[in-house]
C-alpha cells in the first residue's frame, strides 16, 4: 500500500503542469465588452502624475477594485502629499510561494500636440477609423486598439491583473501563490518617493519573486521576459546671451549667440553615432556575461522592418537589443528664440535644452551627474544651479544653469538562470504555446531597483503591451488583443506557477 502511494505521489508530481489559459479564454470570450467597457471607464480617469488629486482618484478606484475581489489593502505614501502606492494582499490556502506584483497607474503629461482625440476620452479604432465596438456585433477585432493616455503604459498590466482575477474565480480556479500587490502612483515623475516607501513596509511587502509589469512586448509581437530595466537621470541646461533681444544685423558678428552655443555644448556631450563623450560615463559599465549574449543572439530580428516602419536610413547599432546594456544619452528637447509667423532676425537671450540619460547597472545617479558637470566645467563653463545675476554674467564669459531632475533611478538586472525566472518563462510558455523570448534588460527604466535591493528578491519583468503603444507620445494605444493575451498570461502566473 505504501508503495502503492508512493507511486501515485510520484505520478502526481511528473505530471505536466496545466495552464488556465483555455478556460480564461473562454471566460474572456463571454464578457469582451464587458471588459471592454472597465478598462475605458478605467482609462478616463486622468492620472497625469504631477497631478496629486487626480493620481490620489485612482489610487482611491483601485484600492475598492482590489477590496472587491478579496484583498486587504493599504495606501502607501512617503508622506502627506505625496502620491499613493496602492498595495494589496491575499493570500492562497496551502501556497508555499509569495509573489509581489508590480505595475504602476499614472501616465505622462498630454501636452503633445497632434492627439487625434482627447486624452482620457478613450476610443476605439480600425487603424484611422473609430469603431463603434458597443453596437458591433461578433466578438470584438483583436486588432483593434483602444486610444488614451495610460492604455499601454501601464494600465493595461493592472486590467490584465483584474481581470485575470475575475476569470479565474469564475471558472473555480484556485491561485498557486500568495499574491502580494503594489501599483504605484509616481513611476513616470522618476519614482522619487519609492525607495522610501519600500524601506518603511519591508516587511509588508516581502515575497519570494517581484513580477515587474510594465512596458512593451518584443517587436516580433512574441511574449518576452525580462531581468530588470535601466536607471534614468535626466537635466535642463540654460546658457545665457544678451539681456534682451539684439538686432541680428547690428549685433550679430559681436554677441555670442546661445543657439551656437547650446548646439556645440550638446555635441560635446555625445557624438553623431550615439557614443557619450562626457569622461568617465563608460568606467562603471559591466562586460556582457555568457548568458547576456546567447539571450541577445536568440531575439528574433526585427530591425529591418523596424526601419522600414520608422523611416530611418541608418540606425546606431546593429541589433536593437545590443545597445540596452550601453547607457544612452537623449536629448529631450532643444528651445532656443520663435518660429514660423513669430520668427525674428534677433539673438536669443538664452537657449534651453532637456536631457535623460539611461544608466546601466553598476552606474550611480550622483556619480553621473557628478561626470557632467565636471565635463562642463571642463568646456570652459562655469556651473550654477539658478539664475545667474548681472555681476555674474559679467564675470564669466560661458555660464549654463544646471536644473537636475527630481526623479532618478539605478538600472537593476537580476540572473537569467533562478528557479523562479525559470516558473515564469515556463508558466507563460504553457499559455501562450511557445518558449517565451528572453531579454536581459529592458530599454526603458523605473525605480524597481530600489524594491529589488530592499527586499533581495529575484526580478522578472512580463510586458503585454504592443511595442508601438505610443507610450509617452500622442496617441498612446493598445492593442486589444494584447490585452485579451495579458489577461491568459496573468491568469497563469496567478495560478500555475510553482516552484
Amino acid at each position: 500500500m505504501k508503495r502503492a502511494l508512493l507511486c501515485l505521489a510520484f505520478i502526481a508530481t511528473a505530471l505536466p503542469a496545466k495552464t488556465p489559459a483555455p478556460d480564461v479564454r473562454a471566460w474572456r470570450h463571454a464578457h469582451e465588452r464587458q471588459l471592454l467597457e472597465d478598462f475605458s471607464a478605467f482609462v478616463a480617469m486622468p492620472n497625469v502624475a504631477t497631478t496629486l488629486a487626480d493620481v490620489d482618484r485612482n489610487a482611491a478606484f483601485l484600492s475598492g477594485q482590489l477590496q472587491a475581489r478579496g484583498f486587504t489593502t493599504r495606501l502607501l505614501r512617503a508622506s502627506e502629499g505625496t502620491p499613493a502606492t496602492v498595495y494589496g494582499e491575499r493570500r492562497t490556502p496551502g501556497a508555499k510561494r509569495t509573489v509581489l506584483f508590480y505595475a504602476h497607474y499614472d501616465g505622462q503629461p498630454i501636452g503633445q500636440k497632434g492627439w487625434t482625440s482627447k486624452p482620457f476620452e478613450p476610443v476605439v479604432r480600425a487603424g484611422d477609423q473609430i469603431v463603434d465596438w458597443r453596437s458591433a456585433s461578433g466578438p470584438l477585432n483583436p486588432d483593434w486598439r483602444i486610444y488614451g493616455r495610460g492604455t499601454g503604459d501601464d494600465k493595461a498590466s493592472v486590467q490584465a491583473m483584474l481581470s485575470a482575477l475575475d476569470a479565474l474565480k469564475a471558472r473555480g480556479i484556485k491561485p498557486s501563490v500568495n499574491i502580494k500587490i503594489i501599483w504605484e502612483g509616481e513611476e513616470e515623475q522618476g519614482s522619487p518617493h519609492l525607495a522610501e516607501i519600500v524601506r518603511a513596509n519591508r516587511d509588508l511587502l516581502k515575497a519570494d519573486l517581484l513580477i515587474m509589469g510594465d512596458g512593451p512586448m518584443h517587436q516580433s509581437g512574441k511574449q518576452m521576459i525580462n531581468f530588470g530595466n535601466r536607471g534614468i537621470t535626466g537635466f535642463r541646461m540654460t546658457v545665457y546671451g544678451p539681456n534682451r533681444p539684439l538686432h541680428d544685423g547690428h549685433y550679430g558678428s559681436w554677441v555670442p549667440s546661445p543657439s551656437v552655443m547650446m548646439a556645440r555644448l550638446i555635441a560635446s556631450m555625445r557624438d553623431d553615432d550615439g557614443k557619450i563623450l562626457i569622461p568617465g560615463i563608460y568606467d562603471d559599465v559591466a562586460p556582457l556575461t555568457a548568458a547576456d549574449r546567447d539571450a541577445l543572439a536568440a531575439l528574433p530580428p526585427i530591425e529591418d522592418d523596424l526601419r522600414r516602419q520608422f523611416a530611418i536610413g541608418r540606425t546606431l547599432t546593429e541589433r536593437l537589443a545590443n545597445g540596452y546594456l550601453q547607457p544612452t544619452f537623449n536629448v529631450r528637447a532643444i528651445h532656443v528664440g520663435d518660429e514660423g509667423p513669430d520668427a525674428a532676425n534677433a539673438i536669443a537671450t538664452e537657449a534651453t535644452a532637456s536631457f535623460d540619460i539611461r544608466l546601466v547597472p553598476n552606474q550611480k545617479p550622483a556619480r553621473v551627474r557628478e561626470q557632467v558637470e565636471r565635463h562642463l566645467a571642463g568646456q570652459g563653463w562655469f556651473v550654477v544651479h539658478a539664475t545667474p545675476d548681472a555681476a555674474t554674467r559679467l564675470a564669466h564669459p560661458k555660464i549654463v544653469r544646471v536644473d537636475w531632475d527630481e526623479g532618478s533611478s539605478e538600472a537593476v538586472k537580476t540572473p537569467l538562470d533562478t528557479p523562479a525566472a525559470g516558473a515564469v518563462a515556463q508558466s507563460i510558455g504553457r499559455t501562450v504555446g511557445y518558449p517565451v523570448l528572453k531579454l536581459p534588460i529592458s530599454g526603458g527604466s523605473s525605480g524597481i531597483a530600489d524594491v529589488v535591493n530592499a527586499l533581495d528578491v529575484p526580478m522578472v519583468g512580463v510586458s503585454i503591451a504592443n511595442f508601438d503603444d505610443n507610450q509617452h507620445a500622442r496617441n498612446e494605444n493598445l492593442r486589444l488583443g494584447n490585452l485579451w493575451d495579458g489577461i491568459e498570461v496573468y491568469a497563469g502566473l496567478l495560478a500555475d506557477m510553482n516552484w
